[in-house]
C-alpha cells in the first residue's frame, strides 16, 4: 500500500472520530441529567447507552484489536446501565476513548493496518477494523442527535458556523 494512501485514510478516520466527538458534546449540552437514561422504548438505548456503546466499540476495534492490547470490553454492561454515571463523567470518558484512538490510529504500523484479526468474530485488517469503528461511531452519533432534537425540539447547531449550501466548484 502507499504510504500516502494510509496516511490520508489515518487522517479522514481521525477527523470523523474528532468530529463526532465534537458533535456529541455540542448535543449534550442540550440535555439535563434526566433525559440521559431516559429510553423511548424499554428495549431501546438511552443517551447514556449511546456513549457507553460507542466507547465500548472505539475500544474493541481500535485501541485493542489495531493496538494489539487485552480486548476486555463487556458489551452487555453497556446496553443494560440504567444510570450510575453524569453525562460529564460520560463525556469524560468518550474524551479520553476518541484521544486513545486517535493515538493507536496515528501509531499503528503499515504491518498492523494490512494484518488479518478477529474482532467480535470477523475476520479484519486492521484497516476494517478501523473503518467499522468510524462507522459504527458515526451512525450512533447520527441516533444520539435524532434523540436530542426530539427531547428538546431544537437544532443542535452541529455547522452553524459553515456555510453547508456551497456548490462544488
Amino acid at each position: 500500500m502507499e504510504n500516502n494512501v494510509l496516511e490520508e485514510f489515518k487522517n479522514n478516520s481521525i477527523y470523523r472520530l474528532k468530529e463526532g466527538e465534537r458533535m456529541l458534546h455540542l448535543a449534550f449540552k442540550k440535555i439535563d441529567e434526566e433525559q440521559l437514561w431516559l429510553r423511548a422504548v424499554p428495549q431501546g438505548m438511552s443517551l447514556g447507552n449511546q456513549l457507553l456503546h460507542s466507547c465500548g466499540n472505539m475500544t474493541q476495534y481500535i485501541i485493542a484489536s489495531l493496538g494489539n492490547r487485552k480486548d476486555t470490553r463487556q458489551r452487555t454492561a453497556e446496553f443494560e446501565t440504567q444510570g450510575g454515571a453524569t453525562s460529564s463523567e460520560l463525556l469524560k470518558k468518550l474524551t479520553t476513548t476518541v484521544a486513545q484512538a486517535v493515538e493507536t490510529i496515528e501509531t499503528t504500523s503499515e504491518e498492523e493496518y494490512l494484518r488479518m484479526r478477529k474482532v467480535q468474530g470477523f475476520n479484519l485488517t486492521g484497516i476494517g477494523a478501523v473503518l467499522h469503528a468510524v462507522e459504527h461511531f458515526s451512525y450512533h452519533v447520527g441516533q444520539v442527535a435524532f434523540w436530542v432534537k426530539q427531547l428538546t425540539n431544537s437544532d443542535l447547531g452541529f455547522y452553524d458556523q459553515q456555510d453547508l449550501n456551497q456548490l462544488n466548484p
